[in-house]
């Protein structure tokens, strides 16, 4: 026997009590800051009265919520024993989308499932970055750039993204393509390969415009130049920017916004809630708003730095750049800096699946956070 094994350090395992200690609940309490501000502007777009909006969306949040607090309590060797099965169990809701989906707002996305209708390329988002960093977990820097070590992570992507883009949804495919390449990149594969894909996708435009929907070219059409029809493709973006400007440095107060109570603005209650957050709290409002998102994004980030295992820091960190692109295509999209796409903002817009989306992210990088320090094996 190793006489040194005897003063071999042993990872202590952690009771519930101990981790329930050791979770962030600054961030936690950060979380739901930003919930009750969804709760809040639900209520004022349903005219002063938490029915039906409001009243729904907390108690989606409420149990979503309990469901975060689970995830992260749970040892990150079994999200990382999950990945592939998340991934394919994802994959196999995406197939019964294309059989038995329910249509609205002119795609078949949604499976409705009592409580709530789940969108499955939601639950993807993440199924995919934990797939891919499980896939590179078990490379070296050296594999990982590797040409031929770079087709199972690309099907990964791509096989979802096709399916996604048959809903037809093509604002979340990408959204789904920019979660799992940014892991393949930050996994260490060569910068040339991203520099020629870029400039290989945008010689490629020209091409791909003829394969679009017609009201996806009307929406890049529209983006470019909202004035040529103001009382039609134009509506949405020209009624947003008219409450984003009203709305001033402070805003014209909780329940007074006139483009959100008047009905002059479109989808309120899902894409389009932070203009009625800035035309009733005005510039500061908006930005504190961003500012909240800001603050838990830092965290997963930090989180992703600190890691020592490469399933973990992938995973951290491929989760909180989705959640980024969440904010920043909402945002950018309500200002008329980006074509009006279908990506709410997360547990602030109307719906259950990009709040499912944001808190389970959460919960893995909670786990994470808990288990920094944990080795996982290469092999396993």
């Amino acid at each position: 026997m190793n006489d040194t094994s005897l003063f071999a350090p042993r990872r202590v395992k952690k009771t519930l009590p101990q981790k329930l200690m050791e979770l962030n609940w600054l961030f936690v309490l950060l979380l739901v800051a930003i919930a009750c501000v969804g709760f809040a502007m639900l209520y004022s777009v349903g005219g002063g009265s938490f029915d039906p909006w409001a009243r729904q969306q907390a108690i989606r949040f409420g149990a979503i919520f309990i469901l975060m607090l689970v995830i992260a309590l749970v040892d990150l060797r079994v999200w990382f024993q999950l990945a592939y099965p998340a991934y394919i169990g994802a994959l196999i809701l995406l197939l019964a989308v294309e059989f038995i989906g329910v249509v609205g707002m002119g795609g078949q996305r949604w499976l409705d499932i009592g409580f709530m209708r789940l969108q499955p390329s939601e639950l993807m988002k993440i199924a995919l970055v934990m797939a891919v960093a499980r896939y590179y977990h078990g490379l070296n820097v050296t594999q990982s750039s590797q040409i031929l070590r770079l087709i199972p992570p690309f099907l990964m992507v791509a096989i979802p993204m096709i399916l996604i883009m048959r809903q037809p949804d093509l604002g979340t495919s990408l959204l789904l393509a920019a979660g799992g390449v940014s892991v393949i990149f930050l996994a260490g594969a060569s910068k040339w390969l991203f520099i020629g894909g870029a400039a290989a996708t945008a010689g490629a435009i020209p091409l791909a415009w003829g394969f679009l929907h017609d009201y996806q070219k009307q929406r890049v059409l529209t983006f470019f130049n909202p004035e040529s029809d103001p009382l039609g493709a134009g509506y949405q973006i020209m009624q947003s920017k008219i409450a984003l400007g009203s709305g001033g440095m402070t805003g014209k107060g909780f329940l007074l916004g006139t483009q959100s109570h008047l009905n002059f603005l479109p989808e309120m209650k899902t894409d389009f809630i932070f203009t009625v957050l800035a035309e009733e709290f005005g510039l500061v409002g908006g930005l504190s708003v961003i500012g909240l998102y800001l603050l838990v994004l830092s965290y997963g980030m930090y989180v992703a730095a600190t890691c020592r295992n490469q399933f973990g820091r992938l995973l951290a960190a491929g989760l909180t750049f989705s959640l980024f692109l969440y904010v920043f295509i909402n945002v950018g999209m309500v200002m008329g800096l980006l074509p009006v796409v279908g990506v709410p903002l997360p547990m602030v817009s109307y719906g259950g699946s990009a709040m499912l989306t944001m808190l389970v992210a959460f919960g893995l990088i909670f786990s994470i956070s808990l288990n920094r320090k944990l080795a996982i094996p290469r092999g396993i």
